[in-house]
């Protein structure tokens, strides 16, 4: 015992003294190199303390969030796989299957849901209407009842669209996109350029390029007066050359190179598929997506010297007024920087001149040729509207005040936008807890509005609800349903309705009418039925029909 006492006070004797000698070592050091070795202590103590901050936000984002939000999905009679720490989500069984679907065609149908959010489809079919899927750590959840998605679309301020969200983002911008203060100040600015009376000033030029399309089918058409034609490049090309003519007018040629670059944008993002959720999926170098990035490059380019150009021309007085989208634009947000001092920027004015393109002319070529492909399959419509439009517009030019007339015709396309909505789901999200109906949506939660499960829908529609029937717009929109209007929304609705919706009927309408003016049109033994999604719903392997010239 008292040997172990004196080797304690001999140990803690040597530990002061030990202490009294490093302290008299540090007090001694230079200045400079105390202050070095106390920054270092500092910064190691700051790496430390962001490292365990930064650790314990991704534990959250990527597991503790996840696992909670699943949680209260569950609570709320919500049904979906169950999240694991891949941060894929349901990504890569969703790729899996929308790859097998767009290796083959689908049997001659309208019933085509199935085929073209196979996956979506699985889990519905596996886990009922309220069912949530992965996009990496953010579940998303179906909302079906019409109620609570007419409360969706209008609420825009509460219910936004989610950001980030890659595949949208690597491509729309703009008033698509925007949110708040910036999405009233671009819509005040955009409006003019989607009045009617402008629409009227515009629609000659709609009319031009209707007619060019059909003179190179006359053309093919001469020598047997039918032939087989493959009208989706056409149409495609159609809808194009008309935002071109509309939005850029004499910067015409320019537009279409635009929208050449914009097309092959799309093709360049479903190759990039499988990094587009990476976190700097910009810097992989890979082929594709050197090329999108010089791409981008090259419609920033392209686009600021139209626009350059055409502001000068507009305040130099040598173009004659601002009638297509562009100068209307300009004109406009000339008058709301005047008004209140800010407006749009030249990149604003650039994502719009992007938007006019993808939003305007994909949504009206997938419209026009799926019309002609029902119209091929249900002779009957095509005899009916052809009647009609020979009635209202004989075999000469048309006219804008003409078009209110074609009752058939708006009938035949609304059941279209029915059965190939141009979007076939949209998503919203919530940035704080938010009441729907009597749920209480906490952030992180994504809300997707199935547009084409619900406009197929056979509790909605009826039992006849994959079938081409027309008659049941004969007494409008609003009367379809049994009272339940909100179950037809090609275009959504709320305040943020597609802006160009009138502008892509009315473009349209003058397609089909110029089309049936001269030609009868049937399904070829070639047709393969493929329609598949992108940013809208063209057909994937070409829509092959037999155009017989009539006039």
């Amino acid at each position: 015992m008292m040997l172990l006492l004196l080797l304690s006070n001999w140990n803690s004797c040597n530990q002061h003294r030990y202490k009294g000698q490093r302290l008299v070592f540090i007090l001694s050091l230079p200045p400079e190199k105390l202050k070095m070795e106390t920054g270092g202590k500092i910064v190691i103590t700051i790496v430390i303390a962001m490292m365990v901050r930064w650790g314990w936000k991704l534990l959250n984002w990527a597991w503790l969030k996840p696992k909670k939000l699943e949680k209260w999905l569950r609570d709320e009679g919500y049904k979906g796989n169950s999240y694991n720490l891949l941060l894929m989500g349901d990504m890569k069984q969703l790729a899996t299957m929308m790859k097998e679907a767009r290796s083959k065609p689908l049997p001659l149908t309208h019933d085509i849901t199935s085929y073209i959010l196979p996956f979506h489809h699985h889990i519905i079919t596996k886990y009922g209407k309220k069912s949530f899927i992965w996009f990496g750590p953010n579940p998303r959840m179906h909302i079906w009842d019409l109620d609570l998605i007419r409360e969706i679309l209008s609420r825009p301020n509460e219910f936004q669209k989610p950001h980030p969200e890659p595949f949208r983002d690597s491509i729309i911008r703009g008033l698509l996109v925007s949110e708040g203060h910036k999405w009233i100040k671009h819509r005040k600015i955009i409006n003019p350029a989607f009045h009617i009376q402008n629409l009227k000033i515009m629609f000659p030029a709609i009319c031009s390029s209707c007619n060019d399309m059909v003179h190179k089918w006359e053309q093919l058409t001469a020598t047997t007066g039918s032939t087989e034609v493959d009208v989706w490049p056409y149409i495609d090309n159609l809808a194009g050359d008309v935002i071109s003519r509309t939005a850029f007018g004499s910067s015409y040629e320019e537009g279409k190179k635009i929208f050449g670059i914009q097309k092959e944008q799309i093709n360049l993002i479903f190759q990039m598929l499988s990094i587009l959720f990476l976190p700097g999926r910009r810097f992989i170098p890979t082929t594709a997506n050197k090329k999108f990035q010089k791409n981008r490059e090259e419609l920033q380019s392209m686009l600021k010297g139209i626009i350059d150009k055409r502001k000068k021309a507009i305040e130099l007085g040598s173009e004659g007024g601002c009638e297509d989208l562009l100068g209307i634009l300009l004109e406009s947000n000339s008058k709301e920087i005047e008004e209140d001092g800010v407006g749009m920027s030249m990149d604003d004015v650039i994502e719009e001149c992007k938007l006019f393109y993808i939003a305007g002319s994909e949504t009206t070529s997938n419209l026009i040729v799926w019309t002609m492909v029902c119209l091929s399959l249900h002779q009957e419509w095509q005899i009916q509207a052809r009647q009609e439009i020979l009635q209202v517009f004989g075999t000469g030019k048309l006219d804008f005040e003409g078009l209110k007339h074609l009752k058939i015709l708006t009938m035949i396309l609304n059941e279209v936008l029915r059965l190939y909505p141009p979007v076939v789901m949209v998503t919203r999200a919530t940035t704080k807890d938010t009441k729907l109906g009597n749920m209480m949506i906490p952030p992180g939660v994504h809300l997707t509005l199935p547009i084409i499960n619900i406009h197929h829908d056979r509790e909605i529609w009826g039992e006849d609800a994959a079938e081409f029937k027309p008659e049941r717009f004969s007494e409008g929109v609003s009367n379809t349903t049994k009272g339940k209007g909100a179950g037809f929304f090609p275009f959504t609705s709320g305040p943020r309705v597609c802006i160009g919706q009138n502008f892509a009927m009315a473009e349209a309408k003058a397609a089909i009418a110029t089309i049936l003016q001269r030609f009868s049109c049937e399904l070829s033994p070639s047709y393969k039925h493929s329609p598949f999604p992108v940013f809208t719903l063209p057909p994937q392997f070409g829509a092959h029909l037999i155009l017989s010239n009539i006039s």
